[in-house]
C-alpha cells in the first residue's frame, strides 16, 4: 500500500498525544493524552482491513497465513529485538524478575494478565492489536468458506455487514458497562482488555469497508452531513482535557465510544475532502506537517521505544519539567528514526523478498 502523508500525520498526532500521556508537561495534555491509542487503533482498523479488503476485490479470497506473517515482519523484530532494554529497570533497582509475567508480554497476554504490561507497560496496546490481527483473519476465514456468507457479506448494494459491524459496536459498550459496574476493582483491566477496547478498530474496519465496497454512497452522504459531523467530532472530545481515565466510569464506557467517533469522522475528512495536503500546509505549514508526517511514519518504532527513553531521562533528575518533556520528545523519535530505517526497514526488505503483498 502506497504511504500517504495525510495518515503519516494522523499517525504523527496519535503518537504526540501518547508522549503527552506518559510524561508530564501540562494537566490537560496529561488528561486527554491517552485518546492517542484510539486514534491509532481507528487508523489500524481502517487501513489493515483494508489490506484485506483490496486482497479481496482483486483475486476473490485472501490468503490470511501470508496476511499474519507480514504483520509479524512489521510488528515482532522491533519488539522482541527492544523488550530487553525493559528489563534494565529492574536490574538497576535490585528487583526480582517475574518470568511468567514476562512470557505473559512476550506472548501478547499482558492486556488480561498485568492489565498493563509488566516490563513494558504501554505494551498493552500492542496486544489487542494483535488479538485484532488474529480476530479478523478467522472471521475472512469463515464468511469465505461459506458462500452464503460470502454473497452477504461483501455486497455492493446491502448493508448487511454495516448493520452487524455497528451490532458488535453496541455489543462491547454494553460490555464495557458491565464490566466496569460489576467489577470495579478492575480498573486497569477495564481499561485494557481486547473485548472491552477493540471496537474503536472495528469502528475503522466500518469506514474501511464503506470506503471500499460503497465509496460513491459514503463520500455523498459524508459531504452532505459534514459540517455537522464536524461539530460533532469536536463535541465529542471536549471532555478528554478535563477527566483523569482511570477513575471514570463514563471515560471508560460511553467515552471510548465518542472518542473513536470523532477520529473517525477526522479520518473520513481526511480522505474525502479534496487537497487535503495543501489545506493542512496551509493551516500549519507544510514544514510542521511534514516533520508530524516524519513522526508518523516512525510512530511504532516511537511507540516501543518511549517509556524506555522516559526512564533514562528520569536518571538526569532534570527539575524543568518543560525540558524534561522536550528530551523525551527529542530521544524518542531520534531512537525511533533509528530503529525504523535501520531495523525494521531491514526486515520488511526480507519481508517483501519472501512474502510479497498480493
Amino acid at each position: 500500500m502506497n504511504r500517504l502523508r495525510e495518515l503519516d500525520f494522523l499517525r504523527g498526532i496519535a503518537i504526540l498525544l501518547v508522549l503527552l500521556r506518559h510524561q508530564f508537561l501540562f494537566y490537560w495534555t496529561e488528561k486527554m493524552g491517552w485518546i492517542g491509542v484510539d486514534l491509532f487503533f481507528v487508523l489500524s482498523g481502517f487501513l489493515v482491513s483494508g489490506l484485506l479488503f483490496k486482497e479481496y476485490q482483486k483475486h476473490n479470497k485472501i490468503d490470511g497465513k501470508r496476511f499474519l506473517i507480514r504483520r509479524g515482519f512489521k510488528i515482532y523484530p522491533i519488539f522482541y529485538l527492544f523488550y530487553i532494554l525493559y528489563l534494565i529497570p529492574f536490574y538497576s533497582n535490585n528487583k526480582i524478575l517475574d518470568f511468567r509475567k514476562i512470557a505473559t508480554d512476550l506472548l501478547f497476554l499482558q492486556n488480561y494478565a498485568t492489565g498493563w504490561g509488566y516490563a513494558y507497560p504501554a505494551s498493552w496496546s500492542l496486544a489487542v492489536e494483535e488479538h485484532f490481527y488474529f480476530g479478523l483473519v478467522l472471521s475472512f476465514y469463515l464468511v469465505l468458506n461459506n458462500k452464503r456468507l460470502d454473497k452477504i457479506f461483501f455486497s455492493y448494494t446491502n448493508f448487511f455487514t454495516e448493520k452487524i459491524l455497528v451490532f458488535i459496536l453496541v455489543l462491547i459498550l454494553l460490555f464495557r458497562v458491565i464490566s466496569n459496574f460489576c467489577f470495579e476493582e478492575q480498573s486497569i483491566r477495564n481499561f485494557t482488555m481486547t473485548h472491552l477496547r477493540v471496537d474503536a478498530l472495528l469502528f475503522g474496519v466500518l469506514i474501511s469497508y464503506l470506503y471500499h465496497f460503497k465509496q460513491d454512497f459514503f463520500r455523498k452522504k459524508f459531504n452532505e452531513l459534514r459540517n455537522c459531523l464536524l461539530f460533532l467530532a469536536v463535541l465529542f472530545l471536549t471532555f478528554t482535557p478535563f477527566i483523569e481515565p482511570l477513575n471514570s466510569f463514563f471515560v471508560k464506557t460511553i467515552g471510548f465510544t465518542l472518542v473513536y467517533i470523532a477520529f473517525g469522522i477526522f479520518l473520513c475528512f481526511i480522505l474525502f475532502i479534496p487537497n487535503v495536503n495543501k489545506i493542512l500546509d496551509q493551516s500549519l505549514s507544510k514544514f510542521i506537517v511534514d516533520i508530524i508526517a516524519k513522526i508518523g511514519f516512525c510512530s511504532y518504532s516511537i511507540y516501543v521505544i518511549h517509556t524506555f527513553v522516559i526512564f533514562e531521562v528520569k536518571q538526569l533528575n532534570v527539575e524543568n519539567h518543560y525540558i524534561h518533556f522536550i528530551l523525551v520528545l527529542f530521544f524518542s523519535c531520534f531512537l525511533g528514526y533509528f530503529m525504523t530505517y535501520y531495523v525494521e526497514k531491514y526486515f520488511l526488505k526480507i519481508r517483501e523478498h519472501y512474502f510479497q503483498s498480493k
